[in-house]
C-alpha cells in the first residue's frame, strides 16, 4: 500500500481503538495514554521536526541560487503576498458567512476542561513582525523558528547571488545537506502510520466521540467551509489549466500526514518532495514558495478563527454589529498569517482574535475540547492553500515570461 493509504488505515484503526478504550476500558486510558500513546505520537512528531529545519533552510537557499537575480526574488515575494491577501480574505469571509447562516453557537452551553488562565496571550502584531528578524541565524536554526529560518535563508541566498563563484563550495555543502535530509525523511516516514495511530487514538480515547456529536454542527460546518474553499481553488486552477486533480493526487501522502499530525510543519518535507517529483512544479518556485507559504499562508486558520469568534458571540448572545464584524475580520485576517504550524496553535491564536474583538475568553474552553479533531482538516486546508498559491505563482510567472519572449 502507498504511504497515504497506510496513514489513512492507521487513522481509522486509531479512531476505533480510541473509541473502544473510551467506552469499554476507561481505567486503561490514563496509563496507556501517558506511557504509550502520547510518547509514541510525540516521538514521531519530533522525528519529523528533525528534518524540517534543514530541508527548509537548504531547499530555500538552493531555490534562491537558481533564481536569476535579487529582483526576481522580490517579484516572487510581491506576487505571493498579493495572492495570499486576496485568497485569505475570501477564506475569512467564507468562515464568517457560514457561521452566521448555520448559527452553530446558538443553544450551546459553556462546559470545558481548559482553564482560561492556562491559555497564554499571543504577542502583538508589531512585536511579531520585529521578531521575524533573527539576531543570530544559528539560534534560529537551533530553536526551529521557521519564520526566522526563512528570513535567514532568503538573506543568505541573495548574498550568494551577489558573491558569485566564491560561494560555490558553500552551495555544494548546502546541496549535500538537502540530499541527506531527504534520505533521513524517507527513513522517518516508515514510522508515519504508527505515529498517526498513536496521535489519533490518544485524542479519541481521552475526549470520546460523544464530544463530536454534541458539537456536530460546529465540526461539520467547519468541514464544509474547508471543502468549499478547496473547491474554490480547484475551480481557479482549472480555469488556469493547472491540472488541479493531478495536483491533489500528488499531495495525497502530505495531506494524509497533515491530517493525522495536525501540523503543516511536519508535512512540509514530504510536501516539497511530492510537489516537484509528482506534480512537476518548477524547482525555483517550489523551493521558495512552499516554505514561505508553510510559515505564512493558512486559509484553514483564516476560516477557523473568524468562525470561532462568531460561534462564541452566538453562545453568549452577543449581537453581531457591523463594528464587531469588522473587528473580527481584521483580527482574523492578521492572525491567520502568524499562526504557528503546530498542533494546538489555533487555541492560543483564538484568544488574540477574541481579545481584539472584545469577546469573552470563556468560549475557548468548549472549543478546546474538539480543537485537536478539527485541527486535522484545518491543517489540510492550510497545505492546499499554500500549494495552490504556489501553482498560481507558477502560472503567473510562465505567462509573464511568455509575454516577454513575444516582445523580443
Amino acid at each position: 500500500m502507498s504511504l497515504s493509504t497506510l496513514i489513512l488505515v492507521a487513522m481509522a484503526v486509531g479512531i476505533g481503538f480510541g473509541a473502544g478504550l473510551h467506552d469499554y476500558f476507561p481505567t486503561l486510558i490514563v496509563p496507556l495514554d501517558r506511557y504509550l500513546l502520547t510518547p509514541v505520537g510525540t516521538a514521531f512528531l519530533r522525528l519529523i521536526q528533525f528534518v524540517v529545519v534543514p530541508i527548509v533552510f537548504s531547499s530555500l537557499i538552493l531555490g534562491l541560487t537558481r533564481i536569476q537575480n535579487a529582483a526576481q526574488v522580490g517579484r516572487y515575494a510581491v506576487k505571493l503576498i498579493f495572492s495570499y491577501c486576496v485568497t485569505s480574505g475570501i477564506a475569512v469571509a467564507l468562515g464568517l458567512i457560514l457561521a452566521i447562516v448555520v448559527q452553530p453557537g446558538v443553544g450551546v452551553s459553556i462546559s470545558g476542561s481548559v482553564p482560561i488562565s492556562e491559555v497564554t496571550q499571543q504577542q502583538s502584531l508589531i512585536d511579531w513582525l520585529v521578531s521575524l528578524i533573527p539576531t543570530n541565524p544559528i539560534e534560529a536554526l537551533s530553536t526551529g523558528n521557521l519564520l526566522q529560518v526563512i528570513f535567514s535563508s532568503a538573506l543568505i541566498g541573495v548574498a550568494i547571488q551577489l558573491v558569485g563563484e566564491k560561494a560555490a563550495s558553500f552551495v555544494s555543502f548546502v546541496e549535500s545537506c538537502y540530499a541527506i535530509s531527504e534520505k533521513v525523511l524517507s527513513i522517518v516516514l516508515y514510522a508515519a502510520p504508527i505515529g498517526v495511530f498513536a496521535l489519533v487514538s490518544s485524542v479519541i480515547a481521552t475526549e470520546g466521540l460523544q464530544l463530536i456529536v454534541k458539537l456536530f454542527a460546529y465540526v461539520f460546518t467547519l468541514f464544509v467551509a474547508s471543502l468549499m474553499m478547496t473547491l474554490f481553488y480547484v475551480l481557479v486552477l482549472a480555469i488556469l489549466r493547472a491540472k488541479p486533480i493531478k495536483l491533489l493526487q500528488s499531495l495525497a501522502p502530505a495531506l494524509s500526514l497533515a491530517f493525522g499530525t495536525a501540523s503543516s510543519n511536519a508535512a512540509l518535507p514530504i510536501l516539497l518532495k511530492n510537489i516537484q517529483e509528482e506534480y512537476g512544479l518548477r524547482e525555483d518556485i517550489a523551493s521558495f514558495a512552499i516554505p514561505l507559504g508553510t510559515a505564512l499562508k493558512r486559509d484553514g486558520s483564516a476560516i477557523l478563527q473568524g468562525f470561532n469568534a462568531v460561534f462564541v458571540a452566538q453562545m453568549f448572545g452577543i449581537p453581531l454589529t457591523p463594528s464587531l464584524l469588522l473587528a473580527i475580520v481584521l483580527s482574523t485576517f492578521l492572525v491567520s498569517f502568524s499562526t504557528p504550524g503546530v498542533p494546538g496553535a489555533g487555541i492560543i491564536m483564538m484568544t488574540t482574535v477574541l481579545t481584539a474583538s472584545g469577546l469573552p475568553l470563556e468560549g475557548v474552553a468548549i472549543v478546546a475540547g474538539v480543537d485537536r479533531l478539527t485541527d486535522g482538516f484545518k491543517t489540510v486546508m492550510n497545505i492546499i492553500s499554500n500549494v495552490a498559491n504556489a501553482v498560481i505563482l507558477n502560472v503567473w510567472e510562465s505567462a509573464s515570461e511568455q509575454d516577454a519572449a513575444e516582445l523580443i
